[in-house]
């Protein structure tokens, strides 16, 4: 009789502890839903502009007027690095915002924050344009020539300047995202070089430094309305991308790695 109680009491103990171990392990698989949702909410609110969801439980989530003035901080910011450079007033970014200066450096408190920002900024918008011409277009040409205009919109010609200044290129937010976008382009120039439609003596590095030389703003001198023949000048380079080639091109095809020892 003895020995039978301790073996019944052992094996409702385990069962208990059982019990407990899958109740701790579905508790803790439901805690880490929202920070798998919250990380897929931050890469489409950086694409937008806007700030990233908070990651820890138990913060609040910035008010709806915060996150305003935060897209409209780094839409001017944008604006501004365009017109004038980024070297721009940050008063002056304050001001096209709509917003008071403490807003600003609530935000940004550096003018190397607000620059981190923008870049990625634009780079996760053009990311997506990249995806959406693809989505948009069953010609793998027309896709890559939707994009490279849709591009030239978000100005990511302006990039460049931004990137020679005071400002961390190899911080890992802006690596990622700078992966997503050229794995995006990459695909678009495959797609169209698999249908026999762009030529094949091109890399996608040749397709972004024409993008980026193409669409480079000239900061703050007075001939900004040049601008208005960016997309026909970039229709004479999409046209010479078609195949057949006309021409031999000299030199070798600008790879990504080329880009990144430049």
């Amino acid at each position: 009789m003895g020995t039978g109680s301790v073996v019944k009491g052992g094996t409702a103990a385990e069962a208990a502890a059982g019990s407990t171990a899958r109740a701790a392990a579905g508790t803790a698989a439901r805690d880490a839903e929202p920070a798998k949702g919250a990380a897929r909410a931050d890469s489409v609110a950086r694409a937008k502009g806007a700030a990233p969801t908070a990651p820890c439980r138990g913060t609040p989530r910035p008010r709806a007027d915060a996150l305003r003035n935060r897209e409209r901080i780094i839409a001017a910011a944008r604006e501004l690095f365009v017109e004038f450079g980024p070297d721009v007033a940050l008063d002056d970014v304050a001001r096209r915002a709509g917003v008071g200066n403490a807003t600003l450096y609530r935000n940004f408190p550096d003018r190397a924050a607000l620059t981190h920002e923008v870049v990625l900024a634009v780079t996760s918008r053009t990311t997506l344009r990249a995806a959406e011409a693809e989505a948009a277009e069953a010609d793998p040409f027309a896709a890559l020539s939707r994009f490279v205009h849709a591009a030239a919109d978000e100005r990511i010609g302006a990039l460049c300047p931004m990137l020679s200044g005071v400002f961390d290129r190899d911080h890992p937010d802006l690596l990622a995202e700078r992966g997503r976008l050229e794995e995006a382009v990459e695909g678009l120039v495959a797609r169209a070089q698999s249908a026999g439609r762009l030529r094949t003596d091109i890399a996608v590095g040749d397709v972004l430094v024409a993008l980026s030389q193409l669409t480079r703003p000239l900061p703050g001198i007075a001939c900004q309305g040049i601008d208005r023949f960016t997309h026909r000048h970039l229709q004479l380079f999409l046209d010479g991308l078609e195949t057949p080639a006309r021409s031999e091109l000299p030199g070798s095809a600008a790879t990504l790695e080329d880009l990144r020892r430049s």
